[in-house]
């Protein structure tokens, strides 16, 4: 079904903001998509680490149509998360819990979701055809779409820059029947620009454009279900949920208005929260303070191996005792975590000799190579 006027966008685009939505553009289907391509090279690489579904789902995510062959046209909807604060001053601060700024609020696929289903109920009633929503959990590329609609440009993060928002945006997106007059692309204009490659804790840019999930923070705090390889948990810092460094230096950021919307506010609790509390939840407590937030998904026992590696980079020995606790945890991998932070915590005769009491004790190997391979300055953090 065709409807393409210039009034027709523009009547969406006033209700997409009415709605809470910071920004709509729209694009067309037609082209090829120069995406699929970039994904191939992604996955023959490897660099989509354990997450085994992008590969299981590369066939539909070669184009939007092949999802689903009806939709004619896109609408990109973008909704501004900018903090109220630099969200790296928290590194300076190790004793605390650094959460990426997406996550210090409520879970943002329920809240854009929401507001899209009644976006696409209003455009269905308005000019009918027919769609669908998608927020970030459908075999759907997003930031290619949102940037061929223009509401920004994939910098050298891969991330989606805007003008007006950063590097600050949720996105989502309704394919549609319907076809609607296309937006023109938003053009690269970061210039020479490589402050987001150069300030990666883990160096997981092999090249601009190009992401290697497997050394980044976010995918090593969310996704990766063991332990986290020993030669990046000391550049995770006190990073203990994802991690921001790439977004937050991006010079495009001065231009973004920080998030007005409640329900995107940060929680006081999870801004900076300590360390030696965080290390103290249980399962109960962990989902009462995670309650409609995206942590909640990883766990609590994935979420305190991550706090315990933090507490290890602490630098304070006081904190030894709370690792030390969590080596009577049933699970192996919260277990392993904290013999890793006591190996800095502690000296080496307090290490060895802790040691030598818990040995009989452990069975698991992983948790074992652990105990036998402390860093070679055991303790060098300490006091």
């Amino acid at each position: 079904m065709t409807i393409s006027t210039s009034e027709t966008e523009d009547l969406i685009r006033t209700e997409a903001l009415r709605l809470g939505f910071d920004l709509c553009r729209f694009t067309d289907l037609d082209a090829a998509w120069l995406a699929a391509a970039r994904l191939g090279e992604f996955l023959d690489a490897g660099r989509h680490g354990e997450m085994g579904w992008m590969a299981e789902t590369a066939e539909r995510r070669a184009h939007p149509q092949a999802m689903w062959t009806e939709a004619r046209s896109a609408i990109l909807l973008g909704v501004n998360y900018g903090p109220d604060e630099n969200p790296l001053a928290v590194l300076d601060e190790p004793t605390r819990g650094a959460i990426s700024v997406y996550a210090r609020g409520d879970d943002y696929h329920e809240l854009i979701k929401g507001r899209l289903k009644v976006l696409a109920g209003w455009l269905q009633s308005r000019f009918g055809g027919q769609l669908k929503v998608f927020v970030d959990t459908a075999p759907l590329m997003e930031k290619p779409l949102a940037e061929r609609a223009g509401l920004g440009w994939q910098g050298r993060h891969t991330n989606l820059v805007s003008r007006e928002f950063g590097s600050w945006l949720f996105l989502g997106s309704i394919l549609t029947t319907l076809e609607l007059v296309p937006d023109p692309p938003e053009p690269m204009h970061c210039g020479s620009c490589t402050s987001c490659l150069e300030v990666c804790p883990t160096k997981a840019f092999p090249a601009p454009f190009q992401l290697d999930a497997r050394r980044c923070i976010s995918y090593l705090t969310i996704e990766l279900k063991g332990p986290i390889p020993s030669e990046f948990r000391e550049a995770l810092g006190n990073r203990i949920y994802g991690c921001d460094d790439c977004l937050a230096v991006c010079p495009w950021n001065k231009f973004a208005q920080v998030g007005s919307e409640l329900k995107l506010a940060a929680r006081e609790a999870l801004r900076a929260p300590s360390l030696a509390e965080l290390s103290r939840l249980d399962d109960p407590a962990f989902r009462v303070l995670f309650s409609k937030s995206p942590v909640k998904r990883i766990g609590r026992d994935r979420f305190i191996r991550n706090v315990l590696y933090a507490i290890g980079n602490s630098g304070d020995p006081a904190l030894a005792a709370e690792a030390m606790r969590l080596l009577d945890e049933p699970s192996p991998m919260v277990r392993g975590a904290a013999v890793w932070a006591l190996s800095r915590l502690l000296d080496e005769a307090a290490f060895t000799s802790l040691w030598g009491e818990r040995s009989a004790a452990e069975s698991d190997a992983q948790v074992l190579d652990e105990w036998r391979s402390p860093l070679p300055a055991c303790g060098e953090r300490a006091g």
